[in-house]
């Protein structure tokens, strides 16, 4: 028998608010344990959630970036469950009224494009964190308690793990876009949970599908996924049923692990929260909403190509995460030439970023400065090369290019009177060379141009030093 793998994926990520979803304490990353929390998102008696608008907008402004539409109306609800990290027994979360329903986005894989569709967006409270290595006892640490979530669900609509994490980076990216998450894998911002099954090629009925829990890198994504899928094919195959089951992820030995017997939905006792009234938008505030969203990546990637001729291939780099589009959308209006800049950006400055392990706003290459020196290029005032080495220094000493042009002594010699008599020189030189030229073996104009620049010390207007050449060699 041949099957195919069905995918969905549940993406939860973190709002980057001030302050958490029902309460004002600090919703930030770290702090030490225990230090952000209050009555309210430590669950005491007697205490009453207030539902943070900022919450409310950022939401809204993923459903519209994901196609959804908007809800009039959603409502709270109550999940039951008992477990250390939640002290009030249950998580406030959104289960029949959802905000945001009937999405969808386009992923890409290879040279092909798919529709994925997205089934809800609904907001949550994220619970604390449970810490299991420091002691002989687990510890809990509830800053994190009570940190506004938003949850992404899919359709089944995914059939491999290639396009599971296309599917997950596509969300990554509008949610980078929007600026609404910071989407920090290594710090649990944004999580994935696979709900996988098996089917035969041909059938439509779906199988008895597994939930592989918290996933916090696309390598842990596509490791698990293919593990689980072929696991399950193993169990089919030999006979056995698969059972409906929440696995986690050990990325040690490569492998998935019960955790627990999945649950339904009657399970967790799902009823509407009583301490919080129902969500009203009305189409005014979606409208105000709508105002504030930047361009989407997809926009972006066929502006880069239409605006500023780029390459499928160059708009798809630069437009992968908004700040390098911004830095190069910054460079190119400092009369820098857009395809130049592409290369640049591409080559020398995602280069340095990556040595230096930051990201491109903390470089102190500004899009300025960079369309600066790509300008000092263009007018034939220094080389490439020479370019490359006083972008280096631009980063380490922290000055304009303009000073670095004259202290490190790389002004281009343009002057064509000085370039002649160089020139002149080595054809003197160098007879039989210059007669085999003449004779066809124009691959030679490397070696005249070597010379040049070797004479000049690099100083020599390529440009200049072959229009010579071009000249004299008849």
């Amino acid at each position: 028998m041949e099957f195919e793998t069905v995918i969905g994926l549940e993406i939860h990520a973190q709002l980057n608010t001030t302050s958490k979803i029902f309460c004002g304490c600090e919703s930030s990353f770290g702090g030490e344990p225990n230090t952000r929390v209050c009555p309210v998102c430590l669950g005491l008696p007697g205490t009453l959630p207030a539902l943070n608008r900022q919450v409310v907008e950022k939401t809204i402004l993923t459903g519209l970036a994901m196609s959804c539409t908007i809800a009039e109306k959603s409502i709270f609800d109550r999940k039951n469950y008992f477990y250390a990290d939640l002290p009030k027994g249950y998580q406030i979360s959104q289960y029949e009224l959802p905000i945001c329903r009937n999405g969808h986005i386009t992923i890409h894989t290879g040279t092909t494009s798919k529709t994925i569709g997205i089934t809800r967006v609904h907001i949550e409270e994220d619970p604390g964190k449970m810490i299991h290595d420091q002691d002989i006892d687990s510890l809990l640490d509830y800053n994190r308690c009570g940190t506004p979530l938003i949850e992404i669900v899919s359709e089944p609509d995914m059939r491999s793990a290639e396009e599971a994490c296309a599917y997950g980076q596509a969300v990554k990216q509008i949610l980078e876009y929007m600026g609404v998450c910071d989407c920090n894998l290594e710090r649990g911002n944004m999580r994935f949970d696979v709900n996988l099954s098996i089917r035969q090629i041909g059938q439509d009925t779906l199988g008895t599908r597994t939930e592989v829990k918290n996933l916090n890198s696309f390598r842990a994504l596509q490791k698990a996924i293919e593990y689980e899928s072929r696991r399950q094919v193993e169990v089919v195959s030999s006979g056995e049923s698969v059972v409906q089951e929440t696995l986690e992820w050990d990325a040690q030995k490569n492998v998935t692990y019960t955790l627990r017997s999945k649950e339904d939905a009657h399970d967790y006792r799902y009823f509407p929260e009583p301490d919080l009234v129902p969500l009203l938008v009305d189409q005014s505030w979606v409208e105000k909403v709508k105002k504030t969203m930047p361009e989407l990546p997809q926009e972006r990637f066929e502006r880069f190509i239409s605006q500023y001729g780029l390459s499928s291939d160059h708009a798809r780099v630069l437009t992968d995460a908004r700040p390098v589009a911004d830095y190069f959308e910054e460079t190119v209006e400092k009369n820098a030439d857009p395809r130049m800049t592409a290369n640049w950006v591409m080559g020398e400055v995602l280069r340095i970023c990556k040595e230096k392990k930051v990201e491109v706003t903390a470089l102190r290459v500004t899009p300025k400065r960079l369309g600066e020196l790509l300008q000092l290029v263009n007018d034939g005032d220094i080389s490439a090369i020479a370019a490359k080495k006083i972008l280096s220094r631009i980063e380490e000493d922290d000055k304009e290019p303009a000073a670095l042009v004259d202290e490190m002594g790389l002004r281009q010699i343009s002057d064509s009177g000085a370039l002649e008599q160089t020139v002149k020189a080595i054809i003197s030189r160098f007879p039989d060379e210059v007669t085999r030229f003449k004779a066809g073996e124009k691959k030679l104009m490397a070696f005249f141009m070597g010379q040049a620049m070797k004479a000049t010390k690099g100083k020599g207007n390529p440009k200049e030093i072959r229009t010579l050449f071009s000249k004299l060699l008849v």
